[in-house]
């Protein structure tokens, strides 16, 4: 759960508004956007929910665990407001997108519930709210639009680096996937508007934009104007200054030679990838309905570390899918050990609805899927485990992200993206730093994901 700090606002409202944002880094940039809607138009942000008249609830529906955290969060919201503890509670994001008429019917005790396509108005439904209204439901039946966030934008990342959301939905029909469902097609931003969201962001004290949307490696193909991910990078290079450019969420088949290329030469990006491959077996991606397949599985770590050598490679897979045997498991858990990651995420296949996977033959039990998962995350902890030893005496540079205490900082390396991956604890003398500092450090050891170092 993610709560804004207190940004002050001449308040025309007499409500305050609390947040409760889950799901990704995505559904967190929605957050952000609505934060600063709000503030725009003279409401008040309380320090937490816990302190708010109105509590939002910023919802995920992608999978069984996200949907079961957002009801929870829900019903928890609507027992302070029976308590009296709040006036009001708002359901956004992805679960009121997906599962409209149901959770309406479900939970009438929420006074709103807004769609992704209405964001720009939850300052309106809360002053409805203010006044009196309850039972507000505006929710587009698809989501079609793509939002630019406003000037001044506010930040939840609690610390000196952004997410920059590039574009929005999805057009890769993912036999397991339910976002194309929820968020609509795939939608870009101009280079314009993300160019001009970056500058402010960079002089608001950001020092790493973390560049997302569900496939950022297919960028601009959607404009049919040439625009692509290869040119807006150059773009934000051309911006100047020390700043840091990450690639989230890309797609093995679309990882193309001019991208590769590009970011080699572009001193801001870091040479990092998230490229989620979610199998290695050919029959498994094929059911899986995976563009690119095998081939482009398989080609992704080489040509990247042909290309960029040094760079950081993090992954995820989709274990216990309809139809997967013991055998495909085991081609997948060769590739991680062969190709040994930087950083890889594991995931049970959960059934979703309206999803072409939940009615597949084979269904493996969820106890197998599991085991699976656990095998696959303790080969990849031996390979994080050894490399993560290997870079004792190694010098790098790091971005200070806050104080721990005892003359401990918590910073990151430019192979480390927030909140997925580890991060690196630096033993500082004295108190010359701040957050947002770059500093040359030498690394002295490992715990566990997390690294170990001294400023050099």
């Amino acid at each position: 759960m993610t709560s804004p700090a207190h940004h002050p606002a001449s308040c025309e409202s007499t409500v305050s508004v609390g947040f409760i944002s889950l799901g990704c880094a995505k559904n967190l940039v929605d957050s952000e956007h609505m934060a600063a809607v709000l503030r725009a138009e003279g409401v008040s942000l309380a320090r937490s929910p816990e302190e708010a008249d109105i509590i939002l609830v910023n919802t995920c529906g992608f999978i069984g665990d996200a949907k079961e955290e957002s009801i929870d969060a829900i019903l928890l919201a609507c027992a302070r407001k029976q308590t009296g503890a709040c006036r009001a509670v708002i359901v956004a994001g992805c679960l009121i997108q997906r599962y409209q008429v149901e959770l309406q019917r479900a939970m009438p005790e929420v006074d709103a519930f807004i769609g992704l396509d209405q964001l720009p108005e939850i300052a309106k439904v809360v002053r409805r709210l203010a006044g009196g209204e309850n039972h507000i439901y505006q929710v587009s039946t698809v989501s079609r639009k793509v939002f630019s966030p406003l000037p001044g934008r506010i930040l939840l990342t609690g610390g000196p680096f952004a997410y920059v959301k590039i574009a929005e939905g999805c057009n890769h029909r993912c036999a397991f996937c339910a976002i194309p469902g929820i968020r609509g097609r795939y939608r870009s931003r101009s280079i314009t508007a993300i160019v001009r969201e970056s500058e402010r962001l960079l002089e608001q004290g950001i020092h790493e934009l973390n560049l997302i949307s569900q496939d950022t490696t297919r960028y601009g193909s959607d404009l049919k104007d040439g625009t692509d991910l290869p040119k807006l990078l150059k773009q934000l290079g051309g911006i100047g200054g020390n700043f840091w450019i990450r690639l989230l969420y890309g797609h093995p088949a679309y990882l193309s030679e001019e991208l590769l290329a590009t970011m080699a030469v572009i001193p801001q990006v870091c040479r990092y990838l998230d490229v989620p491959v979610q199998h290695a077996h050919p029959d498994m991606l094929t059911a899986m309905q995976r563009a690119g397949g095998a081939k482009a599985v398989r080609a992704y770590p080489e040509r990247a570390r042909a290309c960029l050598p040094g760079v950081v490679l993090r992954t995820t897979c989709l274990v216990g899918f309809p139809g997967e045997t013991r055998a495909h498991f085991n081609a997948l858990e060769r590739f991680v050990r062969e190709f040994e990651f930087d950083h890889l995420g594991v995931f049970a296949f959960s059934p979703e609805e309206n999803t072409p996977a939940a009615k597949l033959p084979g269904q493996v039990p969820h106890a197998t899927a599991e085991r699976r998962r656990h095998t696959l995350m303790a080969a990849q902890q031996e390979i994080a485990f050894r490399k993560a030893r290997a870079h004792l005496g190694r010098k790098d540079e790091a971005l200070y992200l806050k104080p721990l205490g005892k003359g401990v900082w918590e910073a990151r390396s430019r192979g480390q993206a927030p909140e997925v991956d580890g991060v690196t604890l630096v033993r500082q003398a004295g108190n010359k730093v701040h957050a947002g500092l770059f500093a040359p450090i030498r690394y002295t050891g490992a715990d566990g994901y997390d690294l170990r170092a001294v400023p050099d």
